[in-house]
């Protein structure tokens, strides 16, 4: 049974890893997003106290 056999099976399983960790992340890596975030100032917003009346 050529199951068995694991030499043509290794080196597919090692050829095949090779391919996924030399071909596909920098591919990966090189995806830009549509939407960059923009950085967020670091103060505090200020707030106004509401001056509704409450009765």
């Amino acid at each position: 049974m050529p199951q068995l056999n694991p030499a043509p099976w290794f080196a597919i399983l090692i050829f095949t890893w090779l391919v996924f960790l030399t071909i596909i992340p920098p591919k990966v890596l090189a995806h830009q997003f549509p939407n960059d975030p923009t950085l967020q100032s670091t103060q505090k917003p200020t707030t106004d106290p509401w001056i509704w009346p409450w009765h």
